[in-house]
C-alpha cells in the first residue's frame, strides 16, 4: 500500500476516533482552568506552596535522571562491552527492576528502612539502635524513583552501545588514547541520543509518579493534585495544578525534540558490521561484580525479600489477623489481569490503524492523528483520571465508575506504547509485498489480513504485552475510576501500605511481582520472537522478487 492508494475508510475512521478520544483530557483541563479566572489563577501559581511543589517536581525529575544515569551507563557498558563474568545473567537481572511497580518498591524500602519498626531497625535493635534516619521526603523519593526507573535508561544506552561503529574506537586507540580516554572522547558523545531518550523516560516517569511520592510523603504535583481532589471541594484548583504539570511535561518533550532534531551522531563512513572489541576488566572485575550485585540487591532482591519476609510474618506471627485470605488475593489478581488484559486488547486494536496510516499513508492528517495518540504519553495518570471523572459525572453518568471507563483511561495513557511497537515492526515490512498483493487484485482489507498482519505479529504481541505490564501497575487512574467494589492488586497494596499493614500489602505485592516479572520477561523476549519470523519474511520477499 503506497501513497497512490487512498487510505481505506476502515482505517481512517477508527484512527480519527481514537485521536479525538485521547484529546479529551486536555480539553477538560482547559475548561476547568478557565473557570478559575485569570487573577485567581495567577494567585494560585504564585503561591509559595505552589512554587515549592513546582521546584520539588523539577528537582526530583532531575535528581532521578542523574542518579539513573550513574547506574545505567556503567551497567550498560559492563554487560555489553566487557568480559564481565555471567554477563548474560546480568543482562536480564539488571533489567528486571523495570517489573517492580513503584509503590511495591517503595513499600519495600519503607518496610526495610523506615525509622522505627523496619526490618533494618529490628536487626540493629540489639546494638542499641532505636531509630534510623528519616527515609520519608527527598531521600526516599530519590532512592525509589532511581531504583525502579534506571532500566529505561539502561535499555536505551545498551541499544546505543551496540550501534557504535568499532572503527571509530580503533582509530582513537591507534592515535594513542587509552580505553578510558576513548570512552569519554568517542563512546560517550555517540551515546548522547540514547542518553537523552532514556533520560526523557526517567524524567517523565518521575513527574508522573504517584505511588513513590505519595508513600514517601513527598509533595510533588501528583500527590498534591490527588489530595486537592480527594479532600477539597474546589476541583478547579486541582485542574489548574494539573495543567501546570502537563505544561511542564510538554516543555520537557519540546526541549528533547529540539535537541534531537538538531543533533547528528552518525559516522561519515560506512557502518562496520564487525564485532565490537571486548574490554578486559582485569583487576576491576571484582568491583564491577560488586557494583552489579549492589544494584540488583536494592532494585530486585530487596523488594522480593522484604515482601516475602512480611508475608511469612503475617502467615506465622502476629500479622495473621490483618492479612487477606487467599481467595481475596486471587480475586484482586483476577480483577487486575482482567482490566489490564482488556486494556492491552483495546489499545492494540486502536494502535493498528494509527500505525498503518502513519507508515503507509503519510500526510498532514495522519501526522496529526499520530501526534494525538502520543498525548497520553505526556499525561500523568492522575490528570487523565480527573478529566474522565469530569466527563463521566457530568455527561456520561451511565459510564461513570464502570470497567469500560477504567479501560478507556488505560487506553489514553498507554496506546502510544502499542503505536510505537507496531509502527517499528511495520517499517521493517517491505511495502513491495503489499504492492504485489494489490496488483494481484487483493483489496486493502485482504492485503492487511494476508500480508501485513502476519508480518507485524511479533510487534503487535510485544506492544500488547507492554501495555498489559504498564496497565496492571497503574495506580492513580485505578484509584479514581475503578468501579465500586472493584479492587485491584495496585489499589490494595497502596491502601494497605498507607495503613502500615505490611503483611496485608505483602500478600498482594508478591502476586503483583509474579505477574509483572512474567510480563517483563515476555516483553524482553520480543526480539527473540521477532527473529523467528525473519526467515519467513525473507522467503516471502524472495517469492515476490
Amino acid at each position: 500500500m503506497l501513497n497512490r492508494y487512498k487510505p481505506p475508510v476502515f482505517l481512517v475512521f477508527p484512527a480519527a476516533l481514537t485521536a479525538i478520544a485521547i484529546a479529551l483530557p486536555l480539553t477538560y483541563l482547559v475548561i476547568r482552568t478557565a473557570g478559575v479566572g485569570g487573577e485567581q489563577l495567577l494567585d494560585l501559581i504564585c503561591r509559595p506552596r505552589t512554587l515549592k511543589v513546582l521546584l520539588n517536581s523539577v528537582g526530583i525529575a532531575v535528581a532521578a535522571t542523574l542518579f539513573s544515569a550513574l547506574i545505567a551507563v556503567p551497567l550498560a557498558f559492563l554487560t555489553i562491552r566487557t568480559d564481565l563474568p555471567w554477563r548474560q545473567f546480568w543482562l536480564i537481572a539488571t533489567t528486571l527492576p523495570l517489573a517492580i511497580p513503584d509503590y511495591v518498591g517503595s513499600f519495600a524500602l519503607i518496610a526495610a528502612f523506615r525509622p522505627k519498626g523496619s526490618l533494618l531497625q529490628l536487626l540493629l535493635e540489639p546494638l542499641g539502635v532505636q531509630e534510623l534516619p528519616e527515609i520519608y521526603g527527598w531521600p526516599g523519593a530519590i532512592l525509589g524513583l532511581t531504583l525502579f526507573s534506571y532500566p529505561y535508561l539502561l535499555l536505551s544506552t545498551r541499544a546505543g552501545l551496540q550501534g557504535i561503529d568499532p572503527a571509530m574506537e580503533e582509530a582513537s586507540q591507534s592515535l594513542g588514547h587509552s580505553q578510558s580516554s576513548t570512552f569519554f572522547r568517542i563512546i560517550l558523545p555517540q551515546l548522547r541520543p540514547s542518553l537523552v531518550a532514556g533520560g526523557l523516560l526517567v524524567a517523565l516517569n518521575a513527574l508522573q509518579d504517584f505511588g513513590t511520592t505519595s508513600l514517601m510523603q513527598f509533595d510533588a504535583f501528583t500527590r498534591v493534585i490527588f489530595l486537592q481532589y480527594r479532600y477539597s471541594f474546589e476541583r478547579n484548583q486541582a485542574a489548574a495544578l494539573a495543567l501546570m504539570l502537563v505544561s511542564l511535561v510538554l516543555l520537557i518533550l519540546w526541549l528533547e525534540y529540539k535537541a534531537r532534531s538538531r543533533a547528528v551522531y552518525y559516522s561519515r563512513g560506512t557502518t562496520s558490521h564487525r564485532p565490537q572489541a571486548v574490554v578486559h576488566l582485569g583487576e576491576w572485575k571484582v568491583p564491577a561484580l560488586l557494583f552489579c550485585l549492589a544494584v540488583i540487591s536494592l532494585g530486585l532482591l530487596l523488594p522480593l525479600g522484604v515482601t516475602l519476609f512480611w508475608l511469612v510474618k503475617g502467615l506465622t506471627g502476629s500479622g495473621l489477623d490483618e492479612i487477606v485470605s487467599l481467595q481475596v488475593v486471587m480475586q484482586l489478581a483476577w480483577n487486575s489481569i482482567l482490566a489490564a488484559g482488556l486494556a492491552a486488547v483495546v489499545a492494540t486494536l486502536c494502535a493498528l490503524p494509527v500505525a498503518i496510516l502513519t507508515v503507509r499513508f503519510p500526510s498532514r492528517i495522519t501526522t496529526v492523528i499520530e501526534r494525538c495518540s502520543y498525548i497520553g504519553f505526556g499525561l500523568p495518570g492522575i490528570v487523565v483520571a480527573l478529566s474522565l471523572v469530569f466527563w463521566g459525572a457530568n455527561y456520561l453518568p451511565w459510564l461513570y465508575q464502570t470497567l469500560p471507563m477504567l479501560v478507556f483511561a488505560y487506553l489514553v495513557l498507554f496506546v502510544s506504547q502499542s503505536v510505537g511497537t507496531v509502527r517499528s515492526s511495520l517499517l521493517q515490512v517491505n511495502p513491495q509485498l503489499e504492492e504485489s498483493a494489490r496488483s494481484l487484485g487483493r483489496t486493502s482489507w485482504q492485503t492487511l489480513k494476508e500480508i501485513t498482519f502476519p508480518l507485524v505479529g511479533p510487534g503487535v504481541l510485544g506492544g500488547a504485552a507492554l501495555v498489559f505490564l504498564t496497565a496492571i501497575k497503574e495506580l492513580p487512574a485505578t484509584l479514581l475510576l475503578a468501579p465500586i467494589g472493584f479492587n485491584t492488586l495496585a489499589t490494595h497494596i497502596w491502601k494497605a501500605t498507607e495503613n502500615v499493614a505490611f503483611s496485608d500489602a505483602a500478600a498482594g505485592a508478591i502476586v503483583m511481582l509474579v505477574v509483572s516479572i512474567s510480563s517483563t520477561l515476555l516483553v524482553l523476549s520480543k526480539s527473540s520472537i521477532k527473529e523467528l519470523t525473519t526467515e519467513a519474511r525473507r522467503s516471502l520477499q524472495r517469492e515476490v522478487d
